[in-house]
């Protein structure tokens, strides 16, 4: 490392640290919720869902800078056991750790300036919904002590992500309506992205444990954690196929166009179910990480496109 040379961040390392393979974390949760709203007022506010997508995905981008950008200031990551590229930018490109901190913050900052819609739209419980989540976004990769290298990653994101943000879609695009079920809605996505932490985290048991982390999968140990995993993965895929299953009007009412969309719900809720029983084979292999962490990624992203055309049609 330190015979190398610093490489200023370019547009693709700042692509690659923004890791897009992890947005289906942010952009599910916006779909699902802009299902729900449509499903109940039969109109939604096209322009403003697109800036609510933006966000996300800039809050998202974040949380992946500022967890490359720790994980190298604390010691976490090292060229000896980065798996490849994407899984470790900064140490693979050797880019300055400050030009690294001032994208996560850049990011931030640009989610915090198109938040001023929403919260136009919404009124107060959006603002607050919106400042709770940047919170979680520092705390989670900031601090003596980061969200993320407690054994609560998996809850905080998956509520964070996968209820309150929809929470807040939800009071924005119908103009301030506060319905608190909402976030029982979309469980399931919510679910899924604390699937993705747990994929991480199961992985890394090694690399975390050496560099001081108390992970789940760190306090369970790899074999333990492996089978938490499976289990966990199981109830996914049976929480995903009743809420389907729940969603999806009976079959026999439907007509077209409805009945397409119907099984192409159906069809694409397998296909995610696919992906989730290959992760649960493969979790005990570690060098798989990055192929596993797009797979979660891929099911997580199936799935809510499953229950949003369910929300649509129901």
């Amino acid at each position: 490392m330190a015979d190398k040379e610093h490489q200023n961040l370019t547009p693709k390392t700042a692509l690659q640290l923004a890791a897009p393979h992890t947005w289906a974390a942010s952009v599910t949760p916006v779909l699902l919720s802009a299902a729900i709203v449509f499903s109940e007022q039969k109109t939604l506010d096209l322009p403003l869902f697109f800036v609510l997508l933006a966000i996300c995905i800039l809050m998202q981008s974040a949380v992946n800078t500022f967890n490359d950008y720790f994980d190298l200031k604390k010691g976490a990551d090292t060229e000896k056991d980065a798996v490849e590229e994407t899984d470790a930018v900064l140490v693979y490109k050797n880019i300055p750790p400050a030009q690294a901190l001032m994208l996560g913050t850049g990011f931030l900052l640009a989610a915090a300036v198109l938040a001023v819609l929403p919260v136009m739209k919404g009124g107060l419980p959006v603002l607050l919904t919106g400042l709770a989540g940047a919170v979680v976004v520092i705390l989670y990769s900031a601090g003596p002590v980061p969200l993320s290298y407690l054994p609560v990653g998996e809850c905080v994101s998956g509520f964070v992500m996968g209820c309150l943000i929809p929470l807040g879609c939800y009071i924005s695009l119908t103009g301030g309506i506060v319905r608190l079920s909402v976030m029982l809605e979309t469980l399931p996505v919510a679910y899924g992205i604390a699937m993705i932490m747990l994929t991480n985290n199961t992985c890394d048991v090694e690399k975390d444990t050496a560099s001081g982390r108390k992970t789940l999968p760190v306090l369970l140990g790899r074999e333990r954690a492996a089978v938490l995993y499976r289990i966990c993965m199981f109830v996914w895929v049976t929480l995903m196929g009743v809420f389907v299953v729940v969603f999806l009007p009976r079959f026999r009412t439907l007509g077209f166009p409805v009945l397409p969309i119907a099984v192409l719900a159906l069809v694409i809720f397998h296909v995610g179910m696919i992906f989730s029983f290959k992760q649960a084979r493969l979790i005990r292999q570690e060098a798989l990480r990055p192929s596993l962490m797009k797979r979660a990624s891929a099911a997580t992203f199936l799935y809510g496109i499953s229950l949003t055309l369910a929300w649509i049609i129901r």
